[in-house]
């Protein structure tokens, strides 16, 4: 088996009117996230990492994919941990946004996730389990109208 690397993306699919979609993990029932995915050693460059992992995890490739610029770096969880080569005990995830027209359904792959939901920002942020996460959702405003989050 080959090991993870640990470098992955996080890609906050929402809309125009900050609607997040959130999924549900089939290995952890109960928790949601946006899309997320290592970098595979055939992606050219992170933002193929992120459109692989939409349409991996969704089947959605009709948006507007942006690269955020933020990096965030964090102890890979005890229960990941083996995916990964025995030195690796960090991971850099970056962050992403894929604005679409309206919520849609998205095509879930059943070994990875069981179930979506659209939520107005806000909501999304309180049900994610990542904090960077709940971090990428809080910008979200300020990233597609330009003021400042209240939460």
């Amino acid at each position: 088996m080959a090991f993870k690397i640990p470098e992955s993306v996080l890609v906050v699919v929402h809309t125009a009117r900050l609607d997040v979609l959130l999924l549900e993990r089939a290995a952890q029932p109960g928790l949601w996230q946006s899309v997320t995915g290592s970098r595979e050693p055939d992606d050219p460059d992170l933002l193929a990492t992120a459109r692989r992992e939409l349409l991996e995890e969704t089947g959605l490739s009709l948006g507007s994919l942006t690269d955020w610029q933020v990096i965030n770096r964090y102890e890979i969880w005890p229960q990941w941990r083996a995916r990964y080569a025995p030195d690796a005990t960090h991971n850099t995830e970056h962050v992403f946004g894929f604005q679409v027209d309206s919520p849609t359904v998205a095509t879930l792959d059943p070994a990875e996730h069981t179930a979506q939901l659209w939520l107005p920002w806000q909501d999304a942020m309180a049900k994610v389990f990542s904090p960077t996460n709940r971090d990428a959702i809080r910008q979200l405003p300020h990233r597609v109208m330009g003021h400042t989050a209240r939460a």
